[in-house]
């Protein structure tokens, strides 16, 4: 029985997609929890066993950790709590109820950053990699799917590079740091999920198949949409009034800019790229495929 947290999430629902498809051949059976099931197409729900409620609720884990082989755990990060609270203390009930149902191998999103200098003062992934220590201190095996940024955030952007032929962001223009899509992210945890022939804790580099740096990917969004398409840096200082003025609490959004100045100082830059830890998504496949349409919209 393999646990899919987030299953409607962007991470989540390729994950549960990929699964669909391979778990049978494996002898898997899935259980989703999900906090509104009608989110789920109705061919889904035939498939999969549902339990509702949120994964940061002890009495929805409890139900959906029972008889559990493997979780995929996903953080769906809450503005509205300081970033321990969004990271470790949500995953606290989880925890425990992987501990007191035995619960062999977790397979969880998290960051990179761990071991560099910048990892204590990185805001979010700071937080995130507290939680990886946090599961791991339970016992299961656990691998941290350490991930840079998404091509998934541009998203976010779509109506700006529509309107404006602008997009921004708080690092340096010409720094290239790695990117990924969050569908390779899904296929790393799928595999991990299905083989389970690894024990310990560690983290699994996912850093997509090269670094950008802005005015990379403001060159390749501009080739693919054929018309300009610029990059705005963006301080820390506008950065913060913005998400204050959104209403967000005060020390998340500490942690955002303090996660946005980490990564700018280098602290994705602390793993080397392999062939095991590149994934194959190019980013101008990403945006023919998803940015252009959302763009054009």
């Amino acid at each position: 029985m393999i646990v899919i947290t987030a299953p409607t999430g962007n991470i989540g629902g390729h994950l549960l997609s990929r699964l669909l498809e391979s778990a049978p051949a494996h002898g898997e059976r899935l259980r989703v929890v999900v906090r509104d099931p009608a989110r789920l197409p109705g061919a889904v729900r035939e498939y999969v066993e549902v339990v509702v409620g949120s994964h940061g609720d002890a009495s929805v884990v409890d139900r959906a950790f029972d008889g559990a082989d493997a979780v995929f755990w996903l953080v769906p990060p809450d503005a509205s709590l300081t970033p321990e609270d969004a990271y470790s203390g949500f995953t606290g009930p989880a925890a425990k109820a992987l501990a007191a149902h035995g619960v062999g191998h977790v397979v969880g999103v998290s960051a990179l950053g761990r071991g560099t200098q910048l990892a204590d003062r990185a805001g979010l992934v700071t937080a995130s990699l507290a939680m990886d220590d946090l599961i791991a201190g339970t016992g299961v095996a656990y691998r941290a799917l350490a991930c840079p940024s998404f091509f998934e955030n541009l998203l976010e952007e779509a109506g700006s590079i529509r309107e404006k032929g602008v997009f921004t962001e708080a690092a340096e223009a010409d720094r290239k740091a790695p990117l990924v899509a969050v569908a390779d992210i899904a296929a790393v945890a799928e595999g991990l999920l299905l083989d389970r022939s690894w024990s310990g804790s560690g983290s699994v580099p996912v850093l997509g198949p090269q670094d950008l740096s802005p005015n990379d990917l403001a060159r390749i969004i501009t080739g693919q949409l054929g018309r300009p398409v610029r990059y705005e840096r963006q301080s820390l200082d506008e950065l913060r009034a913005g998400l204050v003025g959104y209403g967000l609490d005060e020390a998340f959004v500490q942690g955002v800019v303090d996660m946005k100045r980490a990564k700018d100082a280098g602290l994705d830059a602390g793993v080397v790229r392999t062939p095991d830890t590149a994934t194959p998504t190019t980013f101008e496949e990403w945006c023919a495929r998803t940015l252009k349409p959302a763009v054009l919209s």
